[in-house]
């Protein structure tokens, strides 16, 4: 199960607990996480305005891949389709587009129609029109290759059945037991 590798993109506006949370989680979990920043290498200023230092741009990142999982927790990649996270998103193994705005990132980018899908329930009518995808309202969805959560406050649910699907329940249990969570 060494060896995994996950890709976290991130963008002007993002949700820092929608970043932060599953990069810090995978990492507990010894998944190789590269935080990157859609517009570069340049420091990016998140909705609360914590400013998140990305390890590589967009660019450099895509170099580096493969990856086995994409986390989309940012609300510009909605508004304007990159190439590069399509890609990335359509060839990880297990892609999953995050939590309020990401599941949008989905129906933005033409990823996954059919799919079940979560989001915050703000979204859930944007997320419905066309009807490509079914919608659930579950804490966290996984649907074949996707995983879609509801807001901040399931950051660490959604982190942690990344971890789950690449390195199995063992490694969650080691991850969650020093954190102290609520069952």
């Amino acid at each position: 199960m060494a060896g995994k590798r996950a890709l976290v993109i991130v963008s002007k506006g993002a949700e820092e607990m929608e970043t932060v949370v599953p990069v810090d989680i995978m990492r507990r979990a010894g998944i190789a996480v590269t935080l990157a920043g859609l517009s570069g290498k340049d420091p990016v200023q998140c909705s609360r305005n914590v400013v998140i230092c990305p390890d590589a741009s967009l660019d450099e990142a895509s170099k580096q891949g493969p990856y086995d999982v994409v986390v989309l927790p940012d609300e510009e990649l909605n508004i304007s389709p990159e190439p590069g996270v399509e890609g990335h998103s359509k060839n990880a193994k297990l892609s999953t587009p995050s939590t309020l705005p990401g599941p949008t990132a989905l129906l933005a980018h033409g990823i996954g129609f059919g799919s079940t899908v979560t989001t915050h329930p703000s979204m859930k009518e944007k997320m419905m029109a066309g009807d490509h995808y079914k919608y659930s309202e579950a804490r966290v969805q996984k649907d074949g290759h996707f995983i879609t959560s509801r807001g901040p406050g399931t950051s660490f649910e959604f982190a942690l059945t990344i971890v789950e699907e690449l390195m199995g329940p063992e490694v969650v249990a080691q991850v969650k037991a020093p954190l102290m969570l609520k069952d």
